[in-house]
């Protein structure tokens, strides 16, 4: 069974990483989400489950309005051919959401395979709060960029911080 809300709240307390929740209607594309940007402070984001040529999984997380190549990203994540996006049965047996729920929160149902390599856009993570569902799309979850990593990390991955956007590439980040 995939983690909960709950279970994911309750193993950031585990870890120490302090969290704030809002609750709000469901959205299932960033486009409905405009109004939240208004409501809770911080980067809001979006995240992209791909799969390479050869079947390795990745994550990659960035702000929402961020540009990124979909015909050359496989280059900067270091993934085998073009990437194309993993399907609604893939992403709920690895990673326990459903599309538009997809979250960096969902590696907590990839501790023991660990599946899925988290990739985290550079221009992302020069915010100091970063805001994603917790695993439901019902719910915004604002986290430090810091305990992101360190959520990652207890999860059992290790998070590539890379500039896969085009606002990074132009940062120089």
């Amino acid at each position: 069974m995939p983690a909960t809300r709950d279970d994911l709240l309750a193993y950031f307390e585990e870890l120490g990483i302090p969290v704030t929740t809002v609750d709000h209607e469901p959205v299932f594309t960033v486009a409905e989400s405009g109004d939240l940007h208004d409501r809770i402070p911080g980067g809001h984001t979006k995240n992209l489950f791909v799969k390479d040529k050869k079947g390795r999984l990745f994550l990659i997380v960035a702000l929402h309005d961020a540009e990124i190549d979909l015909k050359k990203v496989h280059q900067i994540i270091g993934a085998q051919g073009r990437v194309s996006f993993g399907n609604a049965d893939l992403l709920m047996e690895v990673l326990g959401v459903e599309p538009g729920s997809v979250t960096p929160f969902s590696l907590i149902n990839d501790r023991e395979a660990q599946r899925v390599t988290p990739v985290f856009d550079a221009a992302m993570m020069q915010h100091e709060v970063l805001n994603y569902h917790p695993l439901k799309n019902n719910a915004t979850t604002a986290i430090s960029a810091a305990d992101l990593l360190k959520f990652a990390s207890a999860c059992g991955h290790t998070a590539q911080v890379l500039a896969v956007s085009e606002e990074a590439k132009a940062a120089g980040l």
